[in-house]
């Protein structure tokens, strides 16, 4: 699934940034930080003229901060998730200088529960208290005794709901839904003899994709069983190989899946697994998270597809991946014929590379994609940790391949960058909602 033409793009990696006349004392390139943070920097002379402003903007805001003189100290507010923040300077005759500097920005610590609440008997292992979540999103917690009562059960509420949703055991693991803006997600325990304990986890709910209430969910496709792995030939000439397991450390729910993928000249593994059986579903919202081990510099692309057999015996490839060398979301079209197919990936204007992804770290990814009876598939929104990018392209996407009928399938792939080297991977709470 991978084109030819993506090997030879050397041209396409982007050179490194330039910091010759700023010097940044806060933060640090790479760094991950809290927002608000602190912004602390200072220019030296542009162009051989001196300092007459310094100030900063996000990502492809048009909206520049600035402030006179050669240094500047401020307060930067921003969403969650992987930023590039740019520091400029201009010189008193009008040139111009800018830094770019990578960060990600993370929530704001736990706030502590209210004392005599019996929060210390719970455990809330995600979401942490103060961040910002994207629905539906997982609670993992547990619950040791609450007033020294073994426990018989645990739940949850949002707000000031009537509803109580309620497991049994000292420990739930469930996907949360709610409306978007500020909450406060009430994580509950009971003893075996009536005793209640309670901890309350601030939250806020960004803006995600609708799941209508006829969606049907099936979750933990990373922990199914009959997962296999493959070289892509369409990386070219090169060659990988990769390893599986399932392991409880790091992961979210207990059981991540874990992928080793070793390389040569590029090459891609790409890791499938059969998930189901529906021809009629024709809306699909694909639901993971993804954490990369440190260091990240061996990943060119990750990819993430879904994949139905139609009614009309014809396989939708609704592909999608984050391209490392064109610093894009894209997606997949069949510009050939279903019985003669030409698989190309054509770039959106969505920004995404995975070597940015801070690494060490859970990332919530989010595909939002259709198609209809010909095969033809429209690529909607993708939400990564929570900020949406649209899309909204159509593309033909039909292939006859002769699969069995009403077939799902996803493929998680890795494509390596350079001559040789490994890249380390989980999957973890994957869900693909369909309707």
């Amino acid at each position: 699934m991978k084109l030819n033409s993506l090997l030879v793009s050397a041209l396409f990696v982007c050179a490194a940034p330039v910091f010759a006349n700023v010097t940044v004392t806060s933060p640090s390139s790479g760094a991950t930080v809290v927002t608000p943070f602190s912004l602390v920097a200072t220019a030296t002379p542009c162009s051989s003229q001196p300092i007459a402003s310094i100030g900063y903007s996000l990502d492809n805001s048009s909206n520049t901060t600035v402030v006179n003189g050669a240094s500047i100290n401020a307060q930067v507010t921003a969403p969650l998730g992987g930023h590039v923040l740019h520091i400029k300077s201009w010189g008193n005759q009008g040139a111009s200088c800018v830094a770019d500097l990578p960060i990600t920005v993370t929530s704001q610590p736990a706030v502590a529960p209210p004392a005599n609440s019996n929060a210390s008997s719970i455990n809330v292992a995600s979401p942490a208290g103060g961040s910002t979540v994207a629905a539906p999103f997982p609670l993992i917690a547990s619950a040791e005794p609450c007033s020294s009562q073994s426990i018989a059960s645990m739940g949850y509420s949002l707000d000031n709901s009537p509803t109580t949703t309620i497991v049994n055991g000292a420990s739930v693991n469930a996907q949360v839904t709610g409306t978007s803006g500020a909450h406060v997600l009430h994580v509950k325990s009971w003893g075996n003899q009536g005793a209640s304990c309670v901890t309350d986890v601030p939250i806020t709910i960004a803006a995600g994709p609708t799941i209508p209430p006829n969606a049907i969910a099936i979750s933990g496709i990373h922990a199914l069983k009959n997962w296999q792995a493959s070289f892509d030939s369409g990386t070219g000439s090169g060659s990988a190989n990769g390893a599986m397991s399932i392991v409880k450390s790091p992961s979210l729910s207990g059981t991540a899946r874990q992928f080793v993928t070793s390389y040569a000249n590029y090459g891609g593994e790409r890791y499938s697994v059969d998930f189901g059986n529906d021809a009629n579903a024709s809306n699909f919202l694909y639901d993971g998270w993804i954490y990369l081990a440190s260091p990240t510099n061996d990943v060119a692309n990750v990819e993430m597809d879904l994949n139905q057999v139609m009614p009309n015996g014809q396989t939708a490839i609704l592909g999608f991946q984050c391209d490392g060398w064109s610093n894009t979301w894209d997606y997949t079209a069949n510009t050939g014929t279903p019985q003669q197919p030409v698989d190309q990936w054509l770039h959106t204007s969505a920004t995404c590379n995975p070597r940015d992804w801070t690494p060490n770290t859970w990332h919530h990814v989010q595909i939002l994609s259709s198609h209809d009876d010909a095969g033809n598939a429209t690529y909607k929104s993708v939400w990564f940790d929570g900020v949406e990018q649209e899309i909204d392209v159509t593309a033909p996407s039909a292939f006859a391949l002769g699969w069995a009928p009403g077939v799902l399938l996803t493929n998680f792939q890795v494509d390596g960058i350079g001559a040789s080297g490994s890249a380390t991977m989980y999957l973890d709470n994957l869900t693909v909602y369909r309707w």
